[in-house]
């Protein structure tokens, strides 16, 4: 099996070029490796996400809760991983990255639920996918730290340079702000390894959170 690496943090937080930096220079080092990124918008798994985070089933994804829409993103997981990513994931000798996985509905669905119902949420959400999908449980799992009024800003700043459509997340002007507590606290109950990608008010060089990452790992 391959050592299985999954990069988590809010929209905006530097996940995307983390992971990327990350396959470079495992690259680099001749060690093979492979990206896999959720959701999976180029397969047909992830129908229900794009429908979910286009506003299809309503605007406010509190409509949507933690539980219902931890099973769409739990089906593109499934799906995609019966039809496509197993092959990686079963490589001998080799490195697989995940850009969000499991840990991104902790982050994000966790919100949804009373603060008394947060234990019980994690517990049924990574059984679900471990234990009753059979999903592969990360190795190690890396929590890239942000303020919500940081990403914010990187998020505007992307959207501009890209075009790129905001989800109905983005849109909540306090989903973000929520995200960052539950991901406090889900990552300090699930031992996730938090890195700050933000210095003061400013925002971490990305070679520095590389290198700190790259500190935890034995490869």
């Amino acid at each position: 099996m391959s050592k299985f690496i999954v990069i988590d943090g809010l929209d905006g937080s530097g996940k995307g070029s983390i992971t990327r930096m990350l396959r470079d220079h495992l690259t680099k080092k001749g060690i093979e490796n492979d990206l896999i990124s959720f959701p999976m918008y180029d397969l047909d798994s992830s129908v229900p996400v794009k429908l979910y985070l286009s506003g299809a089933m309503g605007n406010d994804p509190e409509k949507t809760g933690g539980y219902a829409a931890s099973t769409l993103f739990a089906t593109d997981r499934y799906v995609s991983y019966r039809t496509y990513w197993h092959t990686l994931y079963e490589k001998e000798g080799s490195v697989l990255i995940a850009d969000r996985y499991t840990t991104a509905n902790a982050v994000h669905q966790l919100t949804k639920l009373p603060k008394e119902q947060w234990d019980d949420f994690l517990f049924w959400l990574f059984d679900f996918e471990y234990n009753k999908l059979g999903l592969p449980t990360p190795d190690h799992v890396f929590y890239l730290e942000m303020p919500p009024h940081l990403c914010r800003k990187m998020i505007a700043k992307r959207a501009a340079q890209t075009g790129r459509t905001i989800d109905i997340h983005e849109k909540d002007p306090s989903h973000l702000d929520k995200a960052y507590e539950a991901a406090l606290y889900a990552g300090e109950k699930l031992h996730w390894t938090r890195l700050k990608s933000f210095e003061g008010d400013d925002v971490r060089p990305l070679d520095s959170i590389l290198e700190e990452l790259l500190t935890h790992l034995a490869l």
